[in-house]
This record gives structure tokens, C-alpha cells and sequence, in this order.
């Protein structure tokens, strides 16, 4: 699929029907070649789809074929809707369907016997289904007392005893069939998900930087600058959303599933540990601080000042630094390994640029002490994301001082 240059987007935008369904298109097309790709989000939504449809198969088949019900509508359909994203889910939602499946019929039953029409039938019943689908019990599931019973009455059978017993029974059927399906034809696992996350936000992180440091050296440092790099921050921020997610859906999808299925599946084995999570959390709320900062410096209104371009510089510098370990720990963190180990380079060249930025701090303060009010928590935040990024650094630093006479690990 051709990518879209910002010409070409601005030339769709006034054409609004052409730019969606354009929009559309590459969507589709980005999503297809991932699934043929490799394994990814779109892969395990190819495959949640087909278990689906083959849980829905499966269950017309046992309900109508098989055992030769003349209601075999209904479990097909619960069939398929408990195909969900963990087994978890499915079994959770199993339990809230069925209860509300049950109620529907009941009481649609019940509306049929008093008023021996399905008009009549439908207006009796469905304004109280819908007030008890809004029960908290029922979940997203509560939905189904009403459909129900449009079904059940739609269906034109008579009302007894025999009749309500197949309608909840195949419903029980339907969410056996739709969970076993779930469960133990390739239960879905998303643990790939919060490594993913993690490389993207500690991916954008570096790209938060280097974009800021790449302003604050070739660009005239404005307040328009800071509103962009603000967006960016945002944007981190949303990112670190969906790793909470990823996060909660990973440990959803361990419940109720096997160890010897999940190795049937090929699912990742491990997930980096919640540690890491909050890890980048503080770098996110560093960055976004850092940029908060330098959006109060350019700030008309408000009395700090930037530092000086020569400060400006150093500063950049390690900006960059932080940025390209960033962006080593993402590679990291999806497994790839960097071809030259630049770590120690790197120290050397932050302590060296630290040791410059002290000098122009005290500079600053000798001169103005708005200007290195600015500096000094520019530095400090700079320090404060070195020593998340690369948490050998902040070790190393911080074992003299703690343990004067202990060199042990």
C-alpha cells in the first residue's frame, strides 16, 4: 500500500467520502500483510474470528443436525458471541448470557401465556427486559434479555414447558461449545502485547528527545515549538495507557488456560516484569516535565528565561544521548541486539557533558538567577531520565555514596 505524503493528504482532505475510504483501504492493507507476516494483534484477531465461526458451525451442527431440535437457532448464536478475547472473559460472559438468555425466555414465555399474542406478548415484555438488562449483574451481557425474547416470540412455537426447556437448553449448549472452543483450540494469549508496548514506548521516548533536541539546536526555540513537543508528550502518555491495558489483558488471558496449550500455540513464554512498566512511567512523567518546563521558559507571561545558546548546546547533546538509549532499550526489549556496544562511550561522554552543564550552571547563577533557576531543572530532570534509561549508570553512581567501604554488587 503507497504511503501517504502530506501532500497527497491535504490534497483528500477536502474530499471527504474518497479520504475514508481511502483511509480504510490502507488500514486493510497494513493489517493483511501483518497477519500473513507473522505472528501479531492482527494474526490473533484472524484466528479469534475463524474460532468463532467454527464454534457457531459446531454448535448448529450438535443442535440441528445431531440432535435434531427445531430451535437450534439459539445455540449457534451464543455460540458464537462467547468466542471472546481470554478464556476468562468467555466463561465470565458465559455465565452473565445464560442467566440473561433464561430471563429473557421466562419471561417472554410468561408474556405469551398471559396474553396469547406476539404483539401483545412483545409490548408486555420487552419494557421490563429492558429495565433488567441495565442490572449491574448482567454486565454487557444484560442486552440479551430482550433479543431473546424477540427470538423466542418471533419463533411462533407454543408456549409450555417442554418448549421453554429447549430454548435454555440450547442456550446452555451454545456457551458450552463457544467456551470449549475457546479454551482449548488455541486459547488466546497476549503476552506478546506488553512487550510490544513497552519497545513502542521506550521507542517514542527516544523519539520525544530527539525531536526536542534537534529544536533546541537547528530551530529557533519558540513557544510554537514547545506546544508541539507538548502534543508529543501527550501522545507518550496515551501510549503508557495502552501498555496498563496490554498489561491487564496479559494476566487476564494466563487464567483458566494451560501451560501445555499455550506451548501448543506458540504463545511468549515470559513478559518483561511489571517493574519495567513503571520504569517508563517515570520516564514519560520526566519527559513530560522536561517539556513542561522548557514551555514556561519561552513563556512571555512568566518571568524564567532560556539558558544561553552555548548551554543550549551541551544540553541538546545529552538530550541525544538519552534518546539513543532510548531507543537501545527498545531494540532490547523486542530481543535485538546492537552490533557495537556503545554504553560505556556513551557514559563517558554524559559524565563529560554533565560536568560542562555544572560549569554553566554555576555561570548562570553568577549572573542570573532566573535563567539558572531554568538550567538547573533542565539538569536535573536530564539526570533524573539517564538514571531510568540506563539503570547501570544511576547503580554505579549511587554505590559510592551509599556504601563508601562496599564494593560488592
Amino acid at each position: 500500500m503507497t504511503a501517504v505524503t502530506p501532500g497527497r493528504r491535504k490534497t483528500l482532505r477536502g474530499r471527504r467520502p474518497l479520504t475514508a475510504v481511502w483511509w480504510e483501504l490502507c488500514a486493510v492493507g497494513r493489517a493483511v500483510r501483518a497477519a500473513w507476516r507473522g505472528p501479531g494483534r492482527e494474526r490473533d484477531l484472524v484466528v479469534q474470528s475463524l474460532k468463532a465461526a467454527g464454534a457457531a458451525l459446531l454448535a448448529w451442527a450438535v443442535a440441528d443436525l445431531w440432535l435434531d431440535d427445531p430451535m437450534a437457532l439459539m445455540a449457534p448464536w451464543v455460540a458464537l458471541v462467547l468466542v471472546q478475547a481470554t478464556v476468562y472473559s468467555s466463561v465470565r460472559q458465559a455465565g452473565q448470557q445464560f442467566a440473561a438468555i433464561c430471563a429473557g425466555a421466562l419471561v417472554a414465555s410468561a408474556a405469551q401465556a398471559i396474553t396469547d399474542d406476539t404483539t401483545g406478548a412483545l409490548a408486555l415484555s420487552l419494557p421490563v427486559l429492558m429495565l433488567m438488562a441495565n442490572w449491574p449483574r448482567f454486565g454487557r451481557q444484560g442486552i440479551y434479555t430482550a433479543t431473546t425474547a424477540v427470538f423466542v416470540l418471533a419463533s411462533g412455537t407454543a408456549v409450555s414447558a417442554p418448549a421453554v426447556g429447549h430454548r435454555i437448553g440450547q442456550a446452555a449448549l451454545g456457551a458450552v461449545i463457544g467456551v470449549a472452543v475457546n479454551a482449548l483450540v488455541l486459547p488466546p494469549i497476549h503476552l506478546r502485547d506488553v512487550r510490544e508496548n513497552l519497545a513502542a514506548l521506550a521507542r517514542e521516548s527516544g523519539d520525544v528527545l530527539s525531536t526536542v533536541s534537534t529544536g533546541l539546536r537547528e530551530t529557533e526555540w519558540d513557544a510554537q515549538s514547545a506546544a508541539a513537543w507538548s502534543s508529543d508528550a501527550a501522545r507518550l502518555q496515551r501510549r503508557l495507557g495502552a501498555l496498563e491495558s496490554a498489561r491487564s489483558w496479559s494476566q487476564e488471558s494466563l487464567r483458566l488456560t494451560s501451560r501445555s496449550l499455550r506451548r501448543l500455540h506458540r504463545a511468549p513464554a515470559t513478559v518483561p516484569p511489571e517493574d519495567e512498566d513503571q520504569r517508563w512511567s517515570r520516564v514519560t512523567g520526566n519527559i513530560t516535565a522536561l517539556i513542561r518546563t522548557l514551555a514556561v521558559a519561552v513563556d512571555e507571561r512568566r518571568t524564567p528565561a532560556p539558558p544561553e545558546r552555548p548551554v543550549l548546546d551541551l544540553y541538546a547533546r545529552l538530550l541525544r544521548l538519552i534518546a539513543e538509549a532510548c531507543h537501545a532499550e527498545a531494540s532490547r526489549l523486542v530481543g535485538e541486539r546492537p552490533e557495537t556496544d556503545t554504553k560505556a562511550a556513551a557514559e563517558e561522554t554524559m559524565e563529560e557533558l554533565h560536568l560542562q552543564l555544572q560549569e554553566g550552571l554555576r555561570e548562570h547563577a553568577g549572573r542570573e538567577a532566573a535563567r539558572a533557576a531554568v538550567l538547573g531543572t533542565l539538569v536535573l530532570q536530564a539526570e533524573n531520565l539517564w538514571a531510568e534509561v540506563v539503570p547501570e549508570a544511576r547503580d554505579s553512581a549511587a554505590r559510592p555514596a551509599e556504601h563508601p567501604a562496599d564494593d560488592r554488587q
